[in-house]
């Protein structure tokens, strides 16, 4: 089962990540991405402070603007 960690305020897309089988880890800090094979982020704090570096080897999906649906369709497309 692929794990993928979901910002909080995404909980729209959690719901409907766990509902198409993945397991999905609420995505707080930095650590929280450990061990996770995708991450999905809201964009709302995208490099505020000027400063870029991976903290995860997965995927990483920007949501802005996207419906759940588009999410869960970005992360199938990453695994099949």
């Amino acid at each position: 089962m692929k794990r993928i960690a979901v910002e909080d305020t995404l909980s729209d897309v959690a719901q409907a990540l766990q509902a198409k089988g993945y397991e999905v880890v609420s995505l707080k800090q930095e650590s929280d991405a450990n061990g996770c094979d995708c991450c999905v982020v809201s964009g709302q704090d995208q490099n505020v402070m000027g400063m870029q570096y991976a903290s995860t080897n997965g995927a990483v999906i920007n949501a802005d603007g996207m419906t759940a649906d588009q999410v869960c369709q970005q992360v199938d497309s990453r695994y099949q």
